[in-house]
């Protein structure tokens, strides 16, 4: 790292930063810049504003995450902590270039950063891909974490069903629709969600990879998860186990690469040795050296797959065989990766899906660092790696932030941006808001109470709510403000949810609510 300046005019002020996109990428920015040496040291002062246009924070550990993961939900604690400070402010359902523009934060904050993922599913070109019955997987993902602007309504109607990748996506995917929906009620998923699961006809699920078992992309936490669904058996392929050099390589060198194809060939050989045919009512397929090559159908419908036999070429990667094999199937779902978005007013690149950069310094078309702005997160490096690995990109950007400190330019609005939000007619939520609403879905959960299943009772801790408007009526800031001032620490009561407010907050006015 350059030495740090820190300049005239911020050792008078704090130096304030909007980070659009509130999810891990954008709250460990924030969390990092915070801890960085000059504001650790109380040389810098340091005030940030985080910005989402979804109503509540944590980005895809809400939205991306298959809601039978509570261990990497449990991210979502750590997150809490960075919000639960008042040298940070949120601000949700709020749109960059639908409710405000980069010029609004260009002219109040010396710097922005851009962290708002990737959300649409990466092309698959291949012939009838578009048929009725292909469906994207980041799409299938939205809809089963109940994304407020996602239709309500799925198509499970198909008995056999493709998945198309290799990576953690593709194993939730595949694992969401071979699961039974009453194990699924552990979780937060909403009713409406339950029951179309529930009344899923799927019987067998078919996930395949191009490549071989040491070359998969998914994690050893998520091949085991596969395990944990009941009433459903595995199914491999004997055929599919082949092994060069290169993979003998990967598991020598790489202890997630041995575990994986470990446990991968436990299953085979249990599989083998097991006397008793299969006796679950849904299967799960994992087809390894296989290429799909053409979507097949009939009446614009899916009816089927046509993939090709691969081999491993030694080098780690795999080459066709010219061996065609035919699945029938009625739908595909393809999840081989995340796309980025266009973000108003910045530069994109359209090839690869993100905001051209070095390092975190946003580039203009002419590839020059746009003084200001900076990236962090999938935006910036592509739908690459693990959320922990997200940690070490944001490091990289703030530390450029930091050196640029003598450069940035001095905001020239002394409006602040909820006044602006307001005076736009903006119905923003905040942090506290968030907390309300956490409290309703936990209230929501402790409701269902008990429920008995097919695999025994389970008992629901939560609800998720689904609908934009009712989020809002829990964690709109504007109906923070409208009623009495509480001390810190006082509880409340709205609809028969208690409520506990940090920061001197005002509870929420609804009409009837109780407070105590």
């Amino acid at each position: 790292m350059s030495e740090i300046i820190v300049p005239e005019h911020l050792t008078s002020r704090a130096l304030r930063v909007a980070i659009v996109g509130a999810g891990p990428a954008g709250i460990y920015a924030a969390d990092l810049l915070n801890k960085s040496q000059p504001v650790a040291s109380g040389e810098l002062k340091l005030h940030v504003d985080l910005f989402d246009e979804l109503p509540t924070p944590f980005g895809l550990i809400r939205y991306g995450v298959s809601p039978d993961h509570p261990r990497i939900k449990g991210i979502i604690n750590a997150l809490h902590k960075v919000l639960d400070n008042d040298w940070i402010d949120f601000y949700g359902n709020v749109g960059l270039g639908r409710d405000i523009s980069l010029e609004d934060l260009n002219t109040r904050y010396d710097a922005v950063i851009i962290s708002t993922g990737a959300q649409k599913d990466a092309d698959l070109n291949i012939p009838g891909v578009d048929l009725e019955g292909s469906f994207g997987g980041a799409d299938f993902v939205s809809w089963y974490d109940a994304h407020p602007d996602v239709d309500k309504n799925w198509d499970l109607s198909a008995k056999e069903v493709a998945v198309i990748g290799n990576g953690n996506v593709a194993l939730d995917v595949a694992r969401i629709l071979s699961k039974h929906a009453d194990q699924l009620l552990e979780t937060e998923i909403p009713e409406h969600i339950y029951e179309q699961l529930n009344d899923s006809a799927v019987t067998d699920v078919h996930v395949f990879g191009r490549r071989g078992p040491a070359q998969v992309k998914f994690t050893p936490l998520e091949l085991r998860e596969l395990s944990h669904s009941k009433d459903v058996d595995i199914v491999l392929y004997p055929e599919d186990f082949e092994f060069d050099k290169a993979s003998d390589e990967a598991m020598k060198t790489n202890n997630q690469t041995k575990t994986m194809v470990s446990t991968l060939t436990n299953w085979l050989i249990e599989q083998e040795e097991r006397e008793e045919a299969p006796s679950a009512s849904r299967r799960l397929h994992l087809h390894f050296l296989q290429s799909p090559v053409e979507v097949l159908g009939e009446d614009g419908k899916v009816t089927g797959l046509k993939v090709e036999r691969n081999e491993l070429d030694g080098n780690g990667g795999a080459r066709g065989t010219g061996e065609f094999i035919e699945y029938p199937l009625q739908a595909i779902y393809r999840a081989v990766g995340y796309f980025g978005s266009a973000v108003n007013d910045i530069e994109y690149d359209g090839a690869k899906g993100v905001l051209p950069n070095v390092e975190g310094r946003v580039l203009d078309a002419s590839g020059t660092h746009v003084p200001g702005l900076y990236a962090t997160g999938w935006i910036k490096r592509g739908p690459i790696g693990l959320i922990g690995h997200t940690k070490g990109d944001a490091l990289e950007t703030i530390t450029h932030l930091l050196e640029d400190l003598t450069k940035l330019a001095e905001p020239d609005s002394s409006q602040k941006i909820a006044d602006l939000l307001e005076s736009r007619g903006v119905n923003f939520s905040n942090w506290d808001g968030w907390k309300n609403l956490d409290a309703h879905e936990k209230e929501l959960g402790a409701a269902a109470g008990t429920v008995s299943t097919r695999f025994g009772e389970i008992t629901r801790d939560r609800v998720k709510v689904v609908e934009r408007e009712e989020m809002m009526e829990f964690s709109s800031a504007k109906k923070l403000v409208e009623c009495l001032y509480v001390t810190p620490g006082a509880i409340t009561s709205w609809g028969g949810v208690p409520l506990k407010f940090s920061r001197g907050t005002p509870p929420i006015a609804a009409p009837g609510a109780g407070i105590s």
